[in-house]
């Protein structure tokens, strides 16, 4: 069991501390199919801050992304997200899922062209045309054949086509372009105000460290998923060098404890960051804010290459 593999076959499935995690309210985003619009537009306040205050969520997991299987209890499976780097577990970050959630297979997509979902939202559509699920930001899938207004992809649900208005289409993974520190503001930008979301990994929302992973690995680089993991990697760049796409990390402390916080620096001595429970993604000013006390690194992932 240990070495199965399994796809994600749901718009966005949320890797659980464990299954006594999850809430009556928190249904939509057990299911199959999922709710993820009507999980979060349920819940107050109060109820989204106890998803990190009662540890309930490590992260998620977008449509198609492989996980490697762990352990299998009821109706439930951990497993590893080898795509997120973690210092918790050298195989991906782990978890648990709802067993519903998973396609198991190791059907290897590596190698293959694949598009990428530009959009906050798009739909997979089967051959004829008709929905199957709702896509978000930054889902990857192989690419099978190319069509005047839209791809023919592999997915868990078997051969389906996306609009390629909605897409990027790359020959490699590795040849997704590695853009510079401007385009990474540029791209953040779009999700000024989306509200945040403990452990969020998609457009419906952000934890901090997750709206950085996210942003970097559509510019071309693949990092670590916390924030503490982003920065003990990257290039260390000294304050006064810091640029646009450079990463900004915060200790408790005075900037002396442990990192809680990432941003991204977007210039002219402001951050843009996904800040906390109750709060929306938003460009801050760093002079006169208790994260000017906090800043402790700042790294580098980005190069000047086009």
């Amino acid at each position: 069991m240990k070495n199965k593999m399994a796809r994600i076959n749901v718009t966005v499935s949320t890797l659980w501390t464990d299954p006594s995690s999850v809430r009556e309210m928190d249904a939509p985003a057990a299911g199959n199919p999922v709710d993820i619009q009507s999980w979060l537009r349920a819940m107050t306040e109060q109820e989204r801050k106890a998803l990190l205050d009662e540890n309930r969520i490590q992260s998620q997991v977008l449509y198609g992304e492989p996980v490697q299987i762990l352990d299998q209890q009821g109706d439930w499976t951990r497993v590893a997200v080898p795509s997120q780097q973690t210092i918790k577990d050298i195989k991906g970050y782990p978890g648990w899922i709802p067993t519903m959630q998973l396609t198991e297979g190791d059907e290897e997509w590596e190698g293959m062209p694949l598009v990428r979902v530009k959009e906050k939202r798009a739909s997979l559509l089967t051959i004829e045309g008709t929905e199957i699920l709702p896509l978000t930001y930054n889902t990857t899938l192989p690419l099978i054949k190319e069509y005047s207004t839209y791809y023919e992809i592999l997915s868990p649900h078997g051969l389906a086509r996306i609009n390629k208005k909605d897409v990027d289409l790359y020959q490699r993974a590795d040849l997704i372009p590695k853009k510079d520190g401007r385009a990474i503001v540029n791209e953040a930008k779009q999700f000024q105000g989306l509200t945040y979301l403990w452990g969020g990994m998609s457009a419906y929302g952000y934890d901090c460290s997750g709206y950085s992973y996210n942003i970097l690995k559509a510019n071309g680089y693949l990092i670590p998923r916390d924030a503490k993991d982003q920065a003990a990697a990257g290039v260390t760049v000294h304050p006064a060098d810091v640029q646009p796409g450079d990463l900004l990390f915060f200790a408790y402390e005075e900037g002396k404890g442990a990192i809680h916080h990432v941003a991204i620096y977007y210039g002219e001595g402001k951050i843009i960051h996904s800040p906390t429970p109750g709060k929306k993604i938003m460009v801050q000013t760093l002079k006169g804010s208790f994260y000017a006390q906090e800043w402790c690194a700042t790294r580098r992932y980005w190069t000047h290459e086009k």
